[in-house]
């Protein structure tokens, strides 16, 4: 795997100044939100470093990654000759960069690569990844989300991990508290998931529980007071989150939210937020006849027992409740009918959310039936 160095809240000036003039590049891709970058306080802050170098900014996409959006950014690239990228902004910023630096450098038609009917053989160029949001943790992730259509992919490798990560909190003060609260239920649902996952492994889990207790402790002061403390804690978390799925990639909460997202316009966070309570349930229902775990029933048991303590609550009940409550207190609905959800909807959102690798990562086994229940049970 390619090693990341990390820059955490030492500050986004000091950290790009050195990288900068490590590579002393000829002409940087830079890829940012339209309007974040601004807002975020970064454009004014790094004015003065960017006067330094010949560089190309690039921001004509929408706000979920699509590949037509992804080959604009490939031909800007190759047009100016490049050789090196920074992105700064959120998950779909830092995607967008992945993307479209991987593909810069692979010669094959990328939606050959996204499809796996090619392989990434060569790695980009080098990647310095810059997150406004706490949220996605892909500026500590080897994979990458494209849509084709409506239909969402993630295209995996090693050579896609930014060389650098750089997590600096006071690019996230000026956030929307909505924005905190969508992109918050999203390192929480990712540091879970990767918890429970069938890839888990000590590393993992470790960085999972770092993450998950941070963002129990800080998320609601950090979505209703915006105080700094919380939100350095919620950037730290969301960066743990992303290293612990890069080991383990995520489960069955994430596969069902794509076609909310992409059919209902739910944002990311919250629509994955929605079936948590009731996934936490359900996979501590395991028994030996649908554990996927090869670890078995009773280690998936103790692991959702573990997690119950870090939780602080006494069961599994108790702990989807404080899902629930959580969401609540930060402004997300918790059902499905108050986002013009109907049961006409759920086989839709089954049809198109049973995606086969992320629910084989679920340790306790789903079905469709289960999965339509689970959603019923929603409305």
């Amino acid at each position: 795997m390619v090693q990341q160095k990390e820059y955490l809240d030492t500050g986004i000036l000091q950290a790009l100044e050195e990288i900068l003039s490590k590579h002393n590049p000829k002409s940087i891709f830079f890829v940012t939100g339209k309007n974040s970058y601004n807002l975020c306080g970064a454009e004014k802050m790094l004015e003065p470093i960017f006067e330094k170098y010949k560089h190309v900014r690039f921001s004509d996409f929408s706000v979920n990654p699509k590949l037509d959006d992804v080959l604009k950014g490939v031909s800007l690239f190759l047009e100016r000759k490049c050789d090196f990228v920074v992105a700064i902004g959120g998950g779909t910023v830092l995607d967008i960069a992945k993307l479209v630096n991987i593909f810069s450098e692979n010669k094959a038609n990328p939606q050959d690569y996204i499809l796996k009917k090619e392989q990434i053989s060569v790695k980009g160029h080098p990647l310095a990844a810059i997150p406004t949001t706490a949220g996605s943790g892909s500026e500590a992730t080897h994979f990458a989300v494209v849509y084709i259509d409506k239909t969402k992919y993630s295209l995996a490798h090693e050579y896609i991990l930014p060389d650098y990560a750089v997590v600096d909190s006071s690019l996230m003060m000026s956030l929307p508290q909505k924005i905190t609260a969508f992109t918050g239920m999203d390192a929480l649902c990712q540091a879970i998931e990767s918890y429970w996952n069938v890839k888990s492994t000590e590393e993992s889990k470790n960085y999972a529980s770092q993450a998950i207790k941070l963002i129990i402790e800080n998320l609601e002061d950090a979505v209703l007071n915006n105080s700094d403390i919380s939100k350095k804690a919620m950037a730290l978390a969301a960066h743990l989150a992303g290293k612990a799925i890069n080991i383990s990639q995520t489960t069955a909460c994430h596969a069902i939210s794509y076609p909310i997202t992409s059919y209902f316009g739910i944002p990311h966070g919250h629509a994955v937020g929605l079936t948590m309570p009731s996934m936490i349930v359900y996979n501590y229902g395991v028994s030996k006849d649908d554990v996927l775990d090869r670890r078995g029933a009773g280690y998936v048991k103790k692991t959702m027992e573990d997690f119950f303590e870090i939780l602080g609550v006494g069961g599994a009940e108790e702990a989807g409740e404080k899902i629930s409550e959580l969401m609540s207190s930060i402004g997300l609905c918790t059902r499905l009918n108050e986002l013009n959800i109907t049961k006409n909807d759920i086989d839709m959102i089954v049809r198109n959310g049973f995606n086969p690798d992320r629910v084989k990562n679920n340790p306790r086994k789903i079905t469709e039936n289960c999965l339509r229940d689970m959603l019923e049970e929603l409305l």
